[in-house]
């Protein structure tokens, strides 16, 4: 990779969403992450939740074993609400999957189960939420992995997030790509909400923290976004599986590169 250029993880839920839809094995997630990965993908992430809808504990531990087998240096991303404990329909738990796989990062997520996607960042306000990310941190780290926080763009929680132990953050783009959606890329309620970021970044980095970005974004926010610097990696899963219902897997990852390099250029 450029020095520079913010990394492409690729996130297969999608593909496992679509599978689950029959009782099949296709699309295959492991057969997707290896194009993904071909294209030049620099990590693959999961974010499996309890009820199974997409991405399956099974599919956690074959991801993991084909990473470690064939592509080493790719990173292994799974995210997550740490307090999801086991469930009878068979999910073992976050904390099980996480030291099972031993992924090289867990990304925090403070969703509910029933949520339909994630949608804001955590509150380490709250003294409970503190206390408790403060020791799933510890824990992860313990077992070698690296931990990142799913937080809104926010100095005071970003800097609640270091005070945690965490290693990254990773910002939620969810208003920024509405914005983009809404607005376009050059009107001025952007342009605040990019700065938005820009500042959180720079902030963060400051600190000690890495940083990554992730939630809608696309072909057409993408390097926008990560020309505000400082973005070590993004995730993507909804808007690239759709574009490769048009384009391909390979030429979606390829678009997603050529997107990001785009945006190491203007920043």
């Amino acid at each position: 990779m450029e020095v520079g250029v913010t990394a492409l993880s690729v996130n297969v839920n999608k593909i496992a969403w679509l599978r689950n839809s029959r009782a099949g094995a296709r699309p295959s997630v492991l057969e997707a992450a290896r194009t993904a990965i071909a294209a030049g993908a620099h990590g693959i992430t999961v974010h499996p939740r309890p009820d199974q809808r997409h991405i399956r504990p099974a599919d956690v531990e074959a991801l993991a074993a084909l990473l470690a087998a064939e592509a080493p240096q790719v990173e292994f991303n799974i995210e997550g609400n740490p307090a999801a404990g086991p469930r009878d329909n068979g999910y073992p738990g976050f904390d099980r999957l996480v030291e099972t796989a031993r992924p090289d990062q867990a990304t925090l997520v403070p969703d509910a189960d029933a949520q339909l996607t994630s949608d804001h960042g955590w509150d380490l306000s709250d003294p409970a939420a503190d206390r408790f990310v403060r020791e799933v941190a510890a824990r992860y780290r313990g077992w070698g992995v690296r931990v990142s926080l799913f937080m809104d763009p926010a100095e005071e929680q970003i800097a609640r997030a270091k005070d945690c132990g965490a290693d990254r953050v990773e910002l939620y783009t969810g208003p920024y790509a509405d914005l983009v959606e809404r607005r376009g890329l050059d009107h001025p309620e952007t342009h605040a909400c990019r700065e938005t970021y820009a500042r959180a970044a720079c902030y963060a980095g400051e600190i000690g923290l890495g940083v990554n970005a992730g939630h809608d974004l696309n072909l057409d926010n993408l390097a926008a976004f990560v020309a505000v610097g400082g973005i070590a990696e993004v995730s993507i899963g909804h808007a690239l599986i759709a574009d490769a219902l048009d384009m391909g897997l390979s030429t979606a990852v390829r678009r997603y590169l050529d997107a990001l390099a785009a945006g190491a250029a203007r920043g």
